[in-house]
């Protein structure tokens, strides 16, 4: 019998989601994991952003174990989190010209380093610039992003173009207008978003894919091991050592 209570329906809509981006996002996962792998196996560094929310799925593949050790997280000042005061002060930020390039300026990303952009609208100015000025510095860039937004929305950047316009690999999150799966007559707002469990989920399987690629291919993938089994510490200290050069999250 299907549970029909608000939480068996958000599930029954994060899962129908997930088997849609599983299904039809296979070969885009299989290409940006491929992406990764090379860029590791090169020589080159990986970073992940995300404004607001969209980097919780960011920050879900920095430092984490079992996930790849050279993902390095890119922050924005004010952008990343929510932790900002006032909140919508991060929301405004997103739509600053200028900002994505001043970052990048600053930050360690070189020529054949891999960037991983997360935006859900893909329509601000911040996801969009970063994309266009990181390619133009040699880095290639993977989006993450819902693309019906750029069929029913406007763009806020100058170009009138969307973060899915200037990638190597589009992943489509498949997540509606709006972000919220729910509805009922009581409520005036749609409620309970999925994007954080898709997207995180998407990535999640590009990491896999890499580790499996670089696998594959006679290489070790730089995988960290959790600090809480017996040696896990004493694991990626190792790994830190030996890529010390390609990870900028410790001293």
């Amino acid at each position: 019998m299907s549970d029909r209570t608000p939480a068996g329906q958000f599930f029954d809509a994060a899962i129908t989601l997930l088997q849609r981006v599983r299904d039809e996002e296979a070969d885009s996962v299989q290409a940006a994991g491929t992406l990764l792998a090379d860029t590791v196996a090169d020589g080159g560094r990986l970073f992940a952003f995300g404004a607001g929310h969209s980097s919780l799925a960011a920050q879900d593949v920095v430092y984490r174990a079992g996930g790849l050790a050279l993902m390095n997280l890119l922050t924005v000042p004010g952008v990343v989190g929510v932790d900002v005061m006032p909140a919508t002060l991060g929301s405004a930020l997103e739509r600053v010209d200028g900002l994505a390039s001043v970052v990048l300026e600053t930050s360690p990303l070189r020529s054949g380093d891999a960037l991983v952009i997360i935006s859900l609208s893909g329509r601000n100015a911040l996801p969009v610039e970063m994309a266009m000025k990181a390619r133009s510095l040699g880095v290639r860039v993977i989006g993450v992003t819902s693309v019906a937004y750029a069929s029913e929305t406007t763009s806020r950047h100058v170009s009138g173009t969307y973060l899915k316009d200037h990638c190597d690999v589009v992943l489509d999150s498949k997540i509606a207008i709006g972000d919220a799966e729910l509805t009922l007559d009581t409520i005036p707002a749609p409620f309970a978003p999925a994007s954080t469990v898709v997207t995180a989920a998407l990535l999640q399987a590009v990491m896999a894919t890499a580790a499996a690629t670089l696998a594959e291919r006679g290489i070790e993938p730089p995988l960290l091991r959790s600090g809480n089994v017996d040696g896990g510490h004493e694991w990626n200290g190792r790994v830190f050592e030996e890529y010390r050069d390609r990870i900028f999250y410790q001293y």
